[in-house]
């Protein structure tokens, strides 16, 4: 086999050749317009966030299995593999303890104002005639409520580490659903009554810009908005106006809209005391991304034996 990995600087580590591979190469990084160059005569590629499209696909016949190193698999034009005969494999799950815990680390950061009262022990403490500092007020998890939309393995995973803190967990039914099924609450319902709302679903063309102007004129005021799936599930613009309204009470994005993003991006040069922006490193756990790294192996040996496995298409 011919296994060209197209991002491999995507990990925090490299990942081993795979013993099937009689070629292995691990590209740092790969631009689109490189991807047909790269893969010409792969039988396998190997991507995380590198677009596979169908004029790409078109013009490599060779290719056979695109291994995603990751869960979602919206880089890959999967209508496109399927009319070509490729197999596409992900990694299910494999990051739903990383990114679980890091929405419940947010989730105390925001609503306790971890930064804001980091800096004031720096601004204020030293001066301060009391020997403490008080400011924005601080609220218990206990007794809030979660709202989740997308009930996965994070979105259960997160409801489960938020029920042994005592708070309400309320999953959402899909925006504009005819019914609400049983187990789940009205998307405007969950608008109205979260205190934070966290977004663990596929980005679909259903899903993009699933909070927006609109869903923000209608959450809970004070809300915290929470996203550690895809950038464009929200819209940035949205979101700054709403934290700058007070509307939202606060924000904890891991993804952007483009990644990485510009430097003058604005989310990156607010100075809203409760906005936190992370490089997208909510799945990256050492245990994660070694569970990545075994899956990867694992698709890549069940697919030359003949018995594929963790099939999207």
């Amino acid at each position: 086999m011919n296994i060209v990995f197209l991002d491999g600087a995507s990990l925090p580590s490299p990942l081993s050749c795979p013993p099937e591979a009689t070629h292995w190469t691990e590209r740092d990084k790969t631009p689109l317009e490189q991807v047909v160059e790269a893969l010409v005569d792969a039988d396998v590629a190997i991507t995380n966030k590198v677009r596979i499209d169908r004029s790409a696909l078109e013009h490599l016949p060779r290719l056979k299995l695109i291994c995603v190193a990751a869960t979602g698999y919206d880089c890959v034009d999967i209508a496109a593999c399927r009319d070509q005969g490729v197999t596409v494999c992900n990694v299910p799950a494999y990051s739903a303890v990383s990114v679980a815990e890091s929405v419940i680390g947010s989730l105390f950061a925001l609503r306790r104002h971890l930064l804001a009262y980091r800096a004031a022990s720096v601004t204020d403490w030293p001066t301060s005639s009391h020997f403490c500092v008080h400011g924005a007020p601080i609220q218990d998890l206990q007794g809030s409520t979660l709202g989740i939309v997308g009930r996965g393995d994070i979105g259960s995973r997160v409801a489960r580490l938020a029920r042994a803190l005592e708070i309400n967990v309320l999953f959402a039914e899909h925006r504009g659903a005819s019914r609400v099924r049983e187990g789940y609450t009205a998307f405007d319902e969950i608008l109205a009554k979260a205190d934070a709302l966290t977004l663990h679903c596929p980005l679909t063309p259903q899903t993009r810009y699933l909070i927006g102007s609109a869903e923000i004129a209608r959450i809970k005021p004070g809300a915290l908005l929470i996203n550690t799936a895809r950038g464009p599930l929200v819209d940035e613009n949205a979101v700054l106006a709403g934290l700058a309204s007070g509307q939202l009470g606060g924000a904890a994005l891991d993804v952007l809209y483009a990644e990485p993003p510009r430097a003058d991006h604005p989310l990156l040069h607010s100075e809203h005391p409760n906005l936190i922006v992370t490089p997208h490193v909510a799945w990256a756990s050492q245990s994660s991304v070694a569970k990545l790294k075994s899956v990867l192996a694992a698709n890549i040996a069940a697919f030359a034996a003949g018995t594929p496995i963790n099939v999207v298409t």
